[in-house]
């Protein structure tokens, strides 16, 4: 029903014909700790996703909340399906950026669902501001609006969803859910790589953008918000004013569209409002949008706190970190937990993807070995999901042995390739172990160690063309090794430019990388063996990594130039061919993290690993010697290991310091990948898949799962400081 132009509803705490939530001034963190206050420059992680319970794989809407760019208003946006905000008219004056707020926004709590921040858009009236991922399908906007001025206002506010390009089409107005019915429709293209055409990603969506408050006005407009801005403004002195409501639209295609609340709010009154954004495939049933956004209407946020607050209970509390690094702490946690997502299709165990916001075919592709290093630190958040994502490997195992390239809800995916399946980069049994050194689970423990040890038997077998006791990658390792292009051993020629089975030569390698990995997960299985006291297995495993080590150090230690490196599988040199393979890359360093060296060896690798012409850089040890001339330090896309930092492998560095004993070196090293993710996170808010070793310049995939490992790297920075 068209309400009058006329028409003025008056707030004298909470007078509404509504169901309008009272409980946002209420809300509060009651846990100290995890009280923050962020401005717009801090390094705040800023993206937001459903809980598991509430989530989905298809049809999953995240959000990046925009609360630190002056030039907009604070905003959340799903890639790639537009954003929604407000603007304020207060007494007729348009506040329609965060630039003009009389105090800018400050968020005071940050959760992977919920963010709560606090701004003033004129002086005296103060806002506090609820932003909840409700589900897969639903998110809440909810304001709490306290007039402190000592003196009344007049206070219009503007929900806008905003699409562009004529992709939004309004095919009605709702009356019961007071709000438009909308229809879409998104592209399964992507930047990095598309959705899967076979997946029932929604391309065609029907949604709610509805407010719980009464409505002065409402339409539908094309142009941009500046424009927008004009019209609500145009004939403000003139006696009858044309735009004093909006047009009240009822069907067509728009650009955006926009309600329009109108208040007096009496000075020492505060008011709630809420305004709410839902949608789905346009092939479900539109009842279940209706649920939610009846549901929202008078949810306690409150509740969700605690939930949050209880979540968080469990992580350590590291006293020795800066305010900044404990953003860059619960961050850390609100990324991982953020990926993670229920058990549906082929898995009864939850399971994570690698970015829930942005989402990009690779990263919906489900669970890979590499990635699964992220539960080194999620364990510490949630130790039950943490191993259901280990226990999605177990369930999908081969009967021989074989942990796939990928798990998850589509069953493993072995992307075969001259016959043979692909595996990952073997860091199974590490991950397994640590879980269990945080989380002792012996039931847990017990199933690890069968699965483990039958996927090494598995490796030993397969990976090992020539028989000789030295590990080669398999016939797909440009994926299988995890460091894809730009490679400067693995791949023949800078430019790419052949085909992947004569570019990529891995398999044609006695490979140091994995056979330092395949020698870790030995030693953690003699741990583990020794735990469930078997004791001839821990002696087995111990005796079969040490004799691997020996080899290592036999074949792929270079004298001279005091450092480890691939050989030809066929006659252990340095040469492949015409190439020399004595190229050094950040592998070079990973026999300390597998404890597969001496100490003399150790001193050696030190010494290159903090020369700065090489690999001691500001933001970390890049993947390639600075000194080499393939060295890149820019990342401008995703998958480049001839430079960029990747925070798990620097992680194993950082690990591999400490077990030999450099603690102080370990901890300026745990200081750079925080001082490169808190950078980032200070610009623009985001995680990295990785990160420039020499400038903060940088585009490649964001809000990546593994740099979760930083909550980690902090765990242990706190401990090194303890100790100095």
């Amino acid at each position: 029903m068209k309400v009058s132009k006329r028409t003025l509803i008056t707030f004298i705490v909470f007078a509404s014909l509504f169901p309008m939530s009272s409980d946002c001034q209420w809300i509060s963190v009651p846990d100290p700790y995890l009280q923050i206050h962020a401005d717009a420059d801090d390094p705040l992680y800023t993206t937001y996703s459903a809980a598991p319970e509430r989530s989905r794989l298809y049809g999953d809407k995240a959000y990046k909340m925009d609360y630190y760019s002056d030039c907009n208003p604070i905003h959340f946006q799903s890639d790639p399906y537009g954003r929604f905000y407000h603007l304020w008219m207060i007494d007729k004056v348009v506040i329609d950026l965060t630039g003009k707020y009389y105090k800018k926004p400050v968020v005071t709590a940050s959760f992977p669902d919920m963010a709560i921040l606090e701004y003033e858009p004129v002086k005296g009236l103060r806002v506090r501001q609820c932003f909840l991922v409700y589900s897969s399908r639903s998110a809440m906007v909810d304001l709490m609006i306290r007039n402190e001025s000592g003196r009344e206002h007049l206070v219009e506010i503007y929900p806008i969803l905003e699409m562009g390009n004529d992709s939004l089409l309004i095919s009605g107005f709702d009356d019961n859910l007071n709000g438009y019915v909308t229809h879409h429709r998104e592209t399964r293209e992507r930047l990095i790589s598309d959705l899967y055409a076979a997946a029932p990603y929604p391309t065609e969506w029907t949604g709610f953008f509805s407010a719980g408050f009464p409505l002065y006005s409402r339409g539908g407009f094309h142009g941009s918000i500046p424009e927008f801005y004009q019209y609500i403004k145009t004939d403000f002195y003139e006696e009858e004013r044309s735009h004093d409501s909006l047009n009240f639209l009822e069907e067509g295609n728009v650009d955006f569209i926009a309600l329009h609340g109108q208040f007096e709010l009496a000075s020492g009154a505060e008011m709630s409002l809420r305004y709410f954004r839902s949608l789905q495939g346009s092939d479900e049933p539109i009842e279940t949008l209706r649920d939610e956004m009846e549901t929202l209407q008078t949810v306690s946020l409150q509740d969700f706190l605690d939930a949050n607050t209880a979540l968080f209970k469990s992580i350590p509390r590291p006293e020795l970190i800066t305010e900044e690094e404990k953003l860059l702490y619960l961050g850390s946690f609100n990324l991982v937990r953020g990926c993670m997502l229920p058990p549906t299709g082929h898995t009864r165990n939850h399971y994570y993807v690698f970015s829930r916001n942005p989402i990009w075919g690779w990263g919906h592709g489900h669970q890979v070995l590499h990635e699964s290093l992220s539960m080194l630190a999620y364990v510490y958040l949630d130790c039950r999901t943490a191993m259901e994502s280990q226990r999605v490997f177990m369930e999908q195992q081969g009967e021989d042995g074989l942990i796939a390239y990928r798990h998850g809800p589509r069953g493993p995916q072995t992307y075969p390739h001259k016959g043979q399946p692909t595996t990952s980069a073997p860091f199974y049994n590490w991950i397994n172990w640590e879980l269990f050194r945080v989380c002792p689970d012996t039931a847990f423990l017990k199933d690890a160690y069968v699965s483990g040890t039958s996927y090494i038997d598995w490796v030993l077998g397969n990976r090992d063309k020539d028989r000789d006791g030295s590990l080669e990658w398999g016939p797909y390792g440009i994926i299988e090794n995890v460091r894809d292009w730009y490679n400067v051993v693995f791949q023949v020629s800078k430019e790419r430019y052949l085909d992947i089975d004569k570019e990529d030569i891995s398999d044609e390698l006695e490979c140091l990388d994995l056979n330092l990995m395949v020698i870790n997960e030995m030693r953690c299985l003699s741990s583990m063996a020794g735990i469930l006291d078997i004791p001839e297995d821990s002696v087995k495993w111990k005796g079969l990594a040490d004799s691997m080590s020996m080899r290592i150090n036999e074949y792929m230690w270079d004298p001279a130039s005091g450092f480890y490196y691939h050989v030809d599988m066929k006659n252990h040199s340095f040469r492949f061919m015409e190439r020399d393979l004595r190229r050094q890359e950040i592998i070079g360093f990973l026999p300390l993290w597998a404890q597969a060296t001496d100490s003399a060896r150790a001193g050696r690798l030190i010494k290159a690993l903090t020369d700065t012409t090489k690999f001691w850089r500001e933001f970390g040890i890049p993947t390639l010697a600075a000194d080499d001339p393939w060295y890149s330090p820019d990342v401008d896309y995703c998958c480049k290991w001839n430079g960029p930092v990747w925070m798990l492998w620097d992680y194993m560095v950082f690990d591999g310091l400490l077990k030999y004993g450099y603690e102080n070196l370990a901890l300026r090293l745990g200081e750079k990948m925080v001082h490169a993710a808190s950078a980032q996170l200070r610009i623009n808010h985001n995680f990295w898949e990785s990160y420039s070793p020499d400038n903060t310049v940088l585009d490649c995939p964001s809000n990546y799962i593994w740099d979760a490992i930083l909550a980690k790297i902090l765990i242990e920075l706190n401990r090194l400081r303890v100790g100095q």
